[in-house]
């Protein structure tokens, strides 16, 4: 018995060094994934934005125009600071405001329970907005690397005598 625990305790330590060595791809992922969706679904409304408008306008939005370009605009400029992650913690403010308005205005018809809301894809992306906001854009990004570059030098031993 004491060596099935043992072993069982041995696997875990594995698993757990395993894991934190894998753990800049949780964050690279969610970034790069939802950076290249947002980026071609701006760029594809922006390419046909008329489309867009009409559509904006059918759901009674106000001013329809400036919204399809705000929207369109967001979701490229946005998508594109996750993609490299730069400024990502304030990147996914704007596509949160993005898809929650997308929700209440074209999808909240679709919506009869938390079951049915918690499965849309709109939804989904706010909760990974959400951890990327929370948990940063991780080690393999520009936030990181400005992180590391405007990081202050350890002191050294004699700075610290000579302050």
């Amino acid at each position: 018995m004491h060596a099935i625990i043992r072993l069982a305790g041995a696997v875990n330590g594995l698993a757990g060094r395993i894991a934190g060595a894998l753990a800049w791809l949780p964050p690279t992922l969610a970034r790069v994934v939802v950076g290249v969706v947002f980026v071609q679904s701006g760029w594809g409304k922006l390419s046909d934005i008329g489309r867009v408008i009409e559509f904006f306008t059918s759901l009674g939005l106000p001013m329809p125009a400036f919204q399809a370009y705000l929207a369109s605009t967001t979701e490229l400029v946005c998508g594109a600071l996750l993609l490299v992650g730069f400024a990502t913690r304030f990147a996914v403010v704007p596509l949160i405001v993005t898809m929650v308005v997308a929700i209440r205005t074209a999808l909240w018809d679709q919506v009869d329970g938390v079951a049915s809301l918690f499965t849309m894809i709109e939804f989904l992306y706010i909760v990974l907005f959400v951890w990327l906001g929370v948990n940063g854009a991780g080690p393999l990004s520009v936030d990181a690397l400005l992180g590391r570059v405007a990081a202050p030098a350890p002191a050294s031993a004699f700075g610290r005598l000579a302050a």
